[in-house]
């Protein structure tokens, strides 16, 4: 015995469509799903500012504790400014970092929190503004349509019971003609019951039929009221992905360091620093240094002077300071390009960097005379220093 479809699922069909009544919900929501969204997005990229911000501490600290084990270690030279550089670069690169977390909070986040609040208007009970026109709008037009349907589908059911019913009225007829154990006048009754519901099923079809026309002359004006609206949500929506769209590249700006000008220094200048060990010049130092390369005062001859002596008092000062006069007139400023620790008494000491005046030039043996600022005088290697 064939079967018609199940009432049920043509409901389940008919419900999942966005013009069947309600079902613009979802479209509705999309207002404080995109709030939320906003809020998300804020407090995600806070929690990725706090990381950039440990990791600048990080290298700080990272710095900060091996900068003296960096100074005071066995290596020298150009093998020594390279070390020094990756702790130099990490500085650098803490402060770029410090710098992206304050973008991350002050700018991207400051950026979204005030287009939130331009865009969501909060309503004194909940819900928001945005989403309460959309939604007005959808249940004005679909308030005609939904009493249409409700009209459909009386009638609808009415036909599908009566259709059932006349189903059942055939297959009584059927089985009870040439059935010698029916009574003539029990078929004739049953025949008489077939014809009745036939023509009730045909008067309810002519009203399904009808209502049914009446609702597809509305749908064209339901879809482009209904139309109408989801438009304006769209136009909404529309909107709000542009501007995340732009807050979140901005974001990718900030924390995209590959095309960080800065971080492109910090690294070259460790490439370079890095390519520009020498191991011919650091050899070289260390010969002058600590090596054969050292100005010695070889054993030689010397005669016996007897000490002059002077009275000491204002001749002396006033000798003193004409010799302080003559150097600042007659010397020539030199910088020193090595530490040198003088090993007698009549050698001057200095620090790489530090500045002098050379006031007597080069010996034989390499050595110069010099007085710095603090009015020590005394003699060092010629090679040690530069002129400025």
């Amino acid at each position: 015995m064939s079967t018609l479809p199940s009432e049920n699922s043509i409901e389940d069909a008919s419900n999942r469509s966005f013009w069947m009544p309600g079902n613009y919900q979802p479209t509705v929501k999309r207002t404080e799903d995109a709030f939320q969204a906003c809020n998300d997005i804020v407090a995600c990229f806070q929690e990725r500012a706090r990381v950039e911000r440990q990791y600048a501490q990080q290298l700080s600290e990272w710095s900060t504790k091996w900068k003296p084990v960096v100074d005071s270690s066995p290596l020298y030279g150009s093998l020594l400014k390279a070390w020094q550089c990756f702790l130099s670069s990490a500085d650098r690169l803490a402060s770029l970092h410090a710098s992206i977390c304050r973008s991350l909070v002050s700018e991207d986040g400051d950026r979204v929190r005030t287009w939130q609040k331009d865009s969501f208007h909060k309503k004194l009970f909940g819900g928001f503004k945005e989403s309460q026109d959309i939604e007005t709008g959808f249940t004005r037009a679909q308030k005609p349509w939904a009493k249409r349907l409700k009209k459909l589908d009386k009638v609808r059911r009415a036909y599908q019971k009566v259709s059932r019913k006349e189903h059942a009225a055939r297959e009584r007829d059927i089985h009870a003609q040439g059935n010698p154990d029916v009574a003539i006048d029990k078929q004739k009754k049953i025949q008489e019951d077939r014809e009745l519901v036939q023509q009730e099923a045909e008067k309810v079809r002519a009203r399904y039929e009808k209502v049914l026309e009446e609702v597809n002359r509305y749908v064209p004006r339901y879809m482009e009221e209904m139309e109408s609206i989801f438009d304006q949500s769209q136009d909404e929506e529309r909107k709000r992905i542009v501007f995340l769209k732009q807050a979140l590249l901005s974001i990718h700006k900030h924390l995209d360091i590959t095309n960080n000008e800065s971080v492109r220094a910090v690294y070259n200048e460790l490439h370079n620093t890095l390519m520009s060990i020498d191991e011919h010049e650091d050899l070289r130092c260390w010969k002058n240094t600590y090596g054969p390369g050292m100005p010695t005062d070889w054993p030689h001859f010397q005669e016996w002077i007897p000490e002059k002596k002077t009275k000491k008092g204002k001749k002396e000062v006033e000798k003193k300071g004409t010799i302080e006069k003559s150097v600042m007139i007659g010397g020539v400023k030199v910088r020193a390009l090595y530490d040198y620790d003088g090993q007698e008494t009549d050698e001057l000491s200095f620090k790489a960097g530090e500045e002098f005046l050379k006031i007597e030039d080069e010996d034989d043996q390499g050595w110069c005379r010099g007085i710095n600022d603090g009015g020590c005088e005394g003699l060092y290697p010629a090679n040690y220093v530069e002129m400025v």
